[in-house]
């Protein structure tokens, strides 16, 4: 945590002068606050980039080691880049944050974000370093950016950090000072090479000076960051790292599996990296509805029951199927929340242009609603009342309980007119996106719709128009 230095007594009586030692040019000054792992290597590298640096930090020994250009961990090529910014005069030391807030143009927090005692994020050294900076701002008149660097949940910088600065120094964010988040994403061991090829730079930003400044630094490094919102950025952060972790539990996973089958789990894993088009791709990774199809549920139960029958444990892989059946009941429950009679469905199959109602997860959402007495009433491009399902039935006997249910009244809720469908229910759920269906959800008016497939993806959520994860 950030305690006040012996210094900033004087700071707080307003008895010294300050003088900022930098004008923002194309080279802004900037003060790191944590000298840590990120803080480290941040320090060293932005100096290479030409940038005046100074580390701050309440750890001497660090404090120490970045004055000498010694490295305060072990880190590939940082020692180089710390003597090399030392010897230019671009990187200096201190623990007085607040004299180092005065002496820059920017100001990035890499203090530590442990976790507190009821698992969630520790935010006192955020606390601190925050008051701190609101102490420097005080001095200030020319613009300040805070950039938030740490692990932390969405709407702390903004919630949590900037009023701190803004009760702190007496100024206003978005005005007086900017705010930024700009998570790193470095790998212990190549973070130097990770810095100089970043596989994205994102910042999060509320005003468009801030954003502007954020972009001239790492112009030399990426040439098109993502701007977006402060609390998307530090979403991402948290989502990077747990999707990192659900891969390397997968792949122990097929490991433990594959070992007791005699199958060479690298062999498959190698192969199973070289699709970039759909295994190592965007594909599959927007919120929208549950998984079905002829393919997917049929075979994570499959390689439940093979890891069954060789006695081994996928907690991940057999969680799947337990996943997904939580996400069509929220569909349901969001159903009976509008508190509709008749509901429409707009798109029955799986999967648009197709007429393959092999478990479509729909299926299980108005079989539900259908046992409890609502009345559904279905449009699909690809489907009619005559559509054949003896062969579908037979294949998912085991699988697709909304199917087998509703086998004999699913023909008597289809609708050959999409408008049918509007005009005769009270709510309406969507699972295909289309022109037909965004025309029919503009036809709706006040009608609640729960589009499960984000068909406008520029639409805000409100009271009447809602997704499960948006």
């Amino acid at each position: 945590m950030f305690d006040l230095h012996p210094q900033f007594d004087d700071h707080l009586s307003g008895q010294t002068a300050f003088a900022p030692l930098h004008v923002i040019d194309d080279k802004p000054s900037i003060s790191v606050v944590g000298l840590g792992y990120v803080g480290a290597v941040s320090t060293a590298c932005l100096s290479s980039l030409g940038h005046h640096v100074i580390g701050v930090d309440i750890d001497t020994n660090k404090v120490a080691c970045i004055a000498n250009g010694d490295s305060p961990i072990h880190e590939h090529d940082l020692d180089r880049l710390l003597r090399d910014g030392v010897d230019g005069g671009l990187i200096s030391a201190t623990a007085d944050l607040v004299q180092a807030v005065v002496d820059t143009n920017v100001t990035f927090v890499s203090v530590g974000t442990p976790t507190g005692a009821d698992g969630g994020c520790d935010h006192s050294y955020i606390e601190a370093a925050a008051r701190a900076i609101g102490e420097g701002l005080k001095h200030k008149t020319d613009f300040h950016v805070v950039v938030m660097r740490c692990s932390i949940p969405p709407g702390v910088t903004m919630n949590f950090m900037a009023p701190i600065i803004e009760e702190a120094s007496g100024k206003v964010a978005g005005v007086d000072f900017g705010v930024c988040f700009n998570p790193e994403f470095l790998r212990e061991g190549v973070a130097v090479e990770d810095f100089y090829a970043p596989p994205k730079t994102v910042i999060g930003a509320n005003d468009d000076r801030s954003a502007a400044i954020m972009t001239r630094i790492f112009e030399a490094v990426d040439e098109n960051p993502i701007v977006t919102s402060i609390e998307t950025a530090e979403m991402v952060k948290y989502v990077d790292n747990v999707w990192h972790a659900t891969k390397v539990c997968f792949a122990n996973e097929v490991g433990r599996l594959c070992k007791p089958l005699g199958v060479d789990s690298h062999d498959v894993m190698d192969v199973f990296v070289q699709d970039t088009k759909l295994n190592l791709s965007p594909y599959y990774l927007k919120p929208g509805f549950a998984f079905g199809g002829s393919c997917l549920p049929k075979e994570v139960r499959a390689v439940a029951h093979i890891a069954k029958e060789a006695g081994v444990s996928l907690p991940m892989i057999e969680s799947l199927g337990v996943s997904n059946a939580t996400h069509i009941e929220r569909a349901v429950e969001m159903a009976r929340e509008t508190g509709a009679k008749t509901v429409g469905v707009l798109g029955l199959a799986f999967k648009p242009g197709t007429d393959d109602l092999r478990e479509s997860p729909i299926l299980e959402v108005i079989a539900a609603l259908n046992t409890e007495g609502v009345n559904v009433v279905i449009h699909d491009p690809a489907i009619t009342p005559d559509t054949p399902l003896d062969g579908q039935l037979a294949y998912v006997r085991h699988g697709s309980a909304g199917l087998q249910s509703l086998a004999k009244d699913l023909p008597h809720m289809m609708r050959a007119d999409c408008a049918d469908v509007v005009a005769n229910a009270d709510a309406l759920i969507v699972t295909h996106a289309n022109d037909l269906y965004r025309q029919a959800i503009k036809d709706a008016g006040d009608k609640p719709v729960i589009d499960l497939v984000r068909i406008n993806a520029q639409t805000t959520p409100n009271a009447n128009y809602n997704g499960i994860g948006w």
